[in-house]
């Protein structure tokens, strides 16, 4: 959008617009008094499909109320080319031309005006007790006797514990006590089930979402006693056979595992009715972990490129001292400023890892392709790109041949990192990697909330977990022990996984 604003609003303005605007405000959005909003409910419906939700949006051309959601909306504003729609929700007016919302200082204006107004009137309404909009809520004698048999009202302070238990070992299962402590402090999904959002269409002693269900309930009851996770150890073993036994697991490979168990038992769920389609998919599970990871495959003869993109919940990272060769990328490793901070000479920043990830591969010759343009064998380079973010994006720090596991202190500031989109293409110059400069956004800004440590080698060591409590407040969990710790504790411990969660979250 220029700095002149939308050029569309023109078509709008034109005889008594502005009393038009006043009535549709009044009458449709901000609805002030008993009528209109009576009238509001009986009459804003979409007209395709009778919704009263899905972001209704009325069209301010004639009288038209229209699904956003379903772009019930969209189709009219195209076929009878009316450009202009307003949301009923939060009185924000929409440009289809430039598919945005639009600030326009005189609409603005009027809405600002008509919205005062409406609050005038619904305050006289609760003084007067009359069409009363927002009552006063009072118990009735079913809930006042609930409340006497519960008079303890848990309330979340600075130094609330709430949602901290340990976990007791059940024998060499603290690879799935570190994972179900990060699990059950991600913030969404201790939402979703905190709120009884599953229906299960399962047996429920064989279903892990139930499960998890009652773990989220165990866990942010109040109570302080370490609990014992042998249900969830059982549905794991029958569920994931590979898992099952006394011996030592990977807690990548049970991360991976129980998400895809969760995905699969999340079917009857309002948003997991397709989970059967790993592709098209939007159950809780994927909601918050999946991302797209696309896969250009370029043709080193014509230069066609072959594109597919996969769905993906972690990305494993090569670091300093892994099996494949590595060096740092950032712009200014020699000591200056990277996103606003500078850092050491020599220091790897999770930015470089990421930047690794993503740039081009020679396949060689030993790999090569059929080209589709050139219907012959030929080289090609393949790159990875983010296609789609996820809300809690989890990397993989793999190991290095000794077996020795990372120090998170050395991956610099780990405790907020930019993650790319699709834009971001790498540029080989004079031997340096550039960035283009509008490559990050704010919103792909992700902070640390758990990591998942390893001490030992491959072959036998111990599991534990920094997990971020609310006001930033840090608690290490050994399994039943459960002790504050401080972010150089976190930064001074071996990382293994790396759970960052999304700072800013789109509306869809």
């Amino acid at each position: 959008m220029s700095p002149a604003g939308c050029s569309h609003v023109n078509g709008f303005k034109v005889d008594n617009w502005k009393q038009n605007l006043r009535v549709i405000y009044q009458c449709f959005v901000w609805s002030g008094s008993v009528e209109t909003r009576k009238r509001k409910a009986k009459s804003c419906i979409c007209h395709l499909c009778g919704a009263h939700l899905n972001r209704l949006h009325s069209c301010l051309h004639c009288v038209f109320f229209g699904c956003f959601s379903k772009k019930h909306i969209h189709e009219h504003a195209k076929n009878k080319r009316h450009n202009l729609a307003i949301d009923l929700l939060y009185g924000g007016i929409y440009c289809f031309v430039c598919q945005d919302y639009i600030y326009d200082k005189d609409m603005e204006q009027i809405a600002k005006e008509e919205q005062r107004k409406a609050w005038k009137l619904q305050e006289f309404s609760k003084t007067s007790g009359i069409g009363e909009k927002y009552s006063m809520w009072e118990p009735t004698k079913r809930e006042l006797e609930l409340l006497r048999h519960n008079p303890k009202r848990r309330k979340i302070t600075a130094n609330c514990t709430i949602g901290l238990r340990g976990l007791i070992n059940l024998g060499n299962t603290c690879f799935m006590n570190c994972i179900v402590q990060a699990l059950t402090h991600t913030p969404l999904l201790r939402d979703f089930f905190l709120s009884d959002r599953h229906k299960c269409e399962m047996q429920s002693n064989s279903c892990l979402v139930c499960e998890m269900s009652q773990l989220f309930q165990e866990f942010y009851s109040g109570h302080r006693s370490p609990h014992i996770p042998f249900r969830l150890l059982h549905l794991v073993w029958t569920h994931a056979r590979h898992l099952a036994g006394y011996e030592q697991q990977d807690a990548h490979e049970f991360l991976i595992a129980a998400l895809d168990v969760l995905h699969r038992h999340c079917k009857g769920d309002d948003n997991g009715k397709k989970a059967n389609n790993p592709n098209h998919c939007s159950c809780i599970i994927d909601q918050i972990f999946t991302g797209g990871l696309q896969s250009d495959v370029t043709c080193q003869v014509c230069h066609g490129v072959s594109t597919t993109i996969d769905p993906f919940w972690d990305i494993s990272l090569d670091l300093p001292g892994s099996s494949t060769p590595f060096w740092p990328l950032s712009p200014g490793s020699d000591g200056s400023v990277v996103n606003g901070d500078s850092h050491p000479s020599g220091a790897t920043t999770l930015t470089d890892c990421l930047r690794r990830f993503t740039r081009p591969e020679h396949l060689g010759s030993s790999a090569k392709i059929k080209c589709s343009g050139c219907h012959s064998y030929q080289e090609s380079t393949k790159q990875l790109t983010m296609k789609r973010l996820p809300i809690v994006a989890c990397f993989h720090l793999k190991v290095s041949p000794s077996g020795i596991f990372i120090i998170i202190k050395y991956i610099y500031n780990p405790l907020l990192i930019d993650v790319f989109l699709l834009k971001y293409k790498e540029s080989r110059m004079n031997g340096q990697y550039q960035q283009p400069v509008d490559s990050l956004n704010n919103d792909n800004k992700y902070s640390l909330f758990a990591v998942v440590n390893h001490q030992g080698t491959l072959e036998s060591g111990h599991y534990t977990t920094f997990i971020r409590q609310h006001k930033d407040q840090w608690f290490k969990c050994d399994d039943a022990i459960i002790t504050k710790a401080s972010i150089k504790d976190v930064l001074d411990s071996e990382g293994y996984l790396l759970f960052y969660h999304k700072q800013f979250l789109e509306y869809e």
